[in-house]
This record gives C-alpha cells, structure tokens and sequence, in this order.
C-alpha cells in the first residue's frame, strides 16, 4: 500500500513538471493600479492624477470641477 502512495505522488510530480515545462516561463503581471501616461498635479491642491483625468484652464491642471472653479491656491 505504501508503495502505491509513492508512485502515485512521483507520477503526479511528473505531469506537474511536464505541465509547467510545457507551458514556458511566466510573465509579471503588470501593476493594475499604476497611472498610465505623464502625472500633473492639481494647481489648488497639489494632488497628483494623471493627465488625461485632469482637467485643464489656463496652462495649469486641475483634480475636479470645483478646484477648476476656484482656481489656483495662492501660497
């Protein structure tokens, strides 16, 4: 009995190895949270967001619409 168990263990090593062999290297995931693209940051509150979420007036870029609203912070 016990020497069953052994075979069957070494056998599924086996078709896990093959398997993985077969299948080649993985590749890292890419970070799924990361910003793509240039970050400015917000002329009144000086948050960081990407730029293509921004929101622009004036050459200076902006988090929201009431930022946008307010415009920049002086100090």
């Amino acid at each position: 009995m016990g020497r069953l168990v052994v075979i069957v263990i070494v056998a599924v090593l086996l078709v896990w190895l093959l398997r993985r062999a077969i299948a080649g290297p993985r590749k890292p995931p890419e970070p799924a949270g990361e910003p793509k693209g240039d970050l400015v940051n917000c002329a009144h509150c000086k948050v960081n967001l990407p730029k293509a979420e921004a929101r622009s007036a004036g050459g200076r870029f902006y988090c929201s619409e009431e930022h946008w609203r307010l415009g920049p912070r002086d100090g």
